[in-house]
């Protein structure tokens, strides 16, 4: 366990050396401060809709920042010729893909922590209310979601050449999953066989990470998920986790070091 963790600390500190996380938070904060001056601010329909579209944008900055913080893992241990050095120490490749998987998690975590600390801040500012269990759900499920998406991308560095198309192929999914994956059922329905069969096979083996979207719990003040499903989405999320994990590790072992 402490190789892990030494693992994800280096890449906790590699993230947060880079630029991509600041920009990102800069023009989000920039971008919700900008709409939350409106003068048309106080009308309760208004306000509605600029948290959606502040929310909006933490989900893709955060989005962006798992996306490519992961695809170049282990590309870029191949390419500095670091990999084969820290397998030779007591390192085996099941740990440092986990040390890999957790310092991402970890990194998105604590940017999660920021970007929903602003946009709470900045809302209960206008709104003089600030439901702190709305928000616990929806940013842990949204870490959850994320966390599907880090090993998803860890599967895909192993699989794919370059970095660039992990990142391009796994925002294409991802994207087309949050849009798409919860309609692929009812499509499947008005096509013949075996069309149908084979929609319905992809709409069962999809990780549905909108489930993980309780944004409407923080924009409409919704009340809070029954603590029940609220666990049994966690553990949806884990077994993806454990799935894609597990198939890059599976991957990783068969593969030369160099």
């Amino acid at each position: 366990m402490k190789t892990i963790l030494a693992v994800a600390g280096v890449v906790i500190k590699e993230l947060y050396r880079r630029k991509d996380f600041y920009v990102l938070f800069i023009v989000t904060m920039l971008i919700c401060l900008i709409m939350a001056s409106v003068r048309i601010f106080n009308d309760d329909k208004i306000i509605r809709y600029l948290k959606e579209l502040c929310l909006l944008l933490v989900w893709v900055s955060s989005l962006v920042i798992a996306i490519t913080t992961t695809a170049r893992q282990i590309p870029a241990e191949r390419e500095n010729r670091t990999l084969l050095p820290l397998l030779a120490k007591p390192v085996t490749r099941t740990q440092l893909l986990l040390g890999k998987f957790l310092g991402c998690w970890l990194a998105c975590g604590i940017a999660l922590v920021c970007f929903y600390l602003f946009f709470g801040a900045l809302a209960a500012s206008r709104e003089h209310q600030w439901p702190l269990l709305n928000y616990f759900q929806a940013a842990s499920l949204h870490w959850f979601m994320l966390g599907i998406v880090i090993a998803m991308v860890l599967l895909g560095s192993l699989v794919f050449a370059a970095p660039s198309s992990n990142s391009t192929i796994c925002f294409v999914v991802v994207g087309g999953i949050l849009l798409l994956g919860r309609h692929l059922d009812s499509v499947a329905l008005t096509l013949p066989e075996p069309v149908r069969s084979v929609f319905l096979i992809i709409y069962y083996s999809i990780p549905h990470l909108e489930f993980f979207d309780v944004r409407d719990l923080i924009i409409h003040d919704w009340p809070l998920i029954h603590w029940g499903y609220y666990g049994l989405a966690l553990i949806y999320g884990i077994g993806y986790m454990v799935v894609f994990l597990t198939g890059a590790s599976l991957v990783f072992r068969r593969q030369s070091v160099n």
